[in-house]
């Protein structure tokens, strides 16, 4: 059996700054990928900023002997989509790989809901990744190679009190993925 490797190729990972996205890039870089470690940095709710997770990430990537670039740009807008994609082609000229991570929660029970924890949700966890892999997309479809990977939730699938808007949001991520 062959080892999994990604030499020469490059990764965006949105959220990496902690968690699942973290271990993302850790393992893309282990395997010889150069990654974008994407990160806005905030709380878990999406607020605030902060430049130190991400970077972290990316130099404990660097320490380990593995290339990786801090980005803290907002995938909830498509300024920050773009910016997030320029990130990886001026640091590495290409993207083979977008993991569509990052995610903030707003739970409250439904009758509780309002939009303003609606809509921050649909903005990061679903519109974000339209967001950043719309114009990795192009660059993929014109070197005819990439992969686009999501990461969804049972919420999404199965459903889970207190996350209407999370649930819907993941659900609609699998959707936008498969159709990709």
């Amino acid at each position: 059996m062959t080892d999994i490797g990604f030499d020469g190729q490059v990764a965006i990972v949105t959220g990496a700054g902690h968690g699942l996205g973290r271990q993302h890039a850790l393992a893309l870089a282990a395997r010889g990928a150069r990654v974008v470690v994407n990160d806005l940095g905030g709380t878990v709710d999406g607020s605030g900023s902060d430049t130190g997770p991400a970077q972290q990430v990316a130099d404990e990537i660097s320490a380990a002997g593995g290339e990786a670039v801090a980005d803290t740009s907002s995938e909830a807008s498509q300024q920050g989509g773009e910016a997030i994609v320029r990130t990886a082609v001026d640091a590495f000229g290409r993207v083979d790989i977008v993991i569509n991570n990052a995610g903030i929660l707003r739970d409250k029970a439904f009758h509780n809901m309002e939009p303003d924890l609606m809509n921050p949700v649909f903005d990061v966890h679903l519109k974000g990744a339209f967001h950043v892999t719309q114009p990795a997309w192009v660059i993929m479809r014109e070197k005819g190679y990439g992969r686009i990977i999501s990461t969804s939730s049972a919420a999404g699938i199965f459903g889970n009190f207190g996350q209407t808007n999370y649930g819907a949001a993941k659900a609609g991520l699998v959707g936008f993925t498969r159709v990709l």
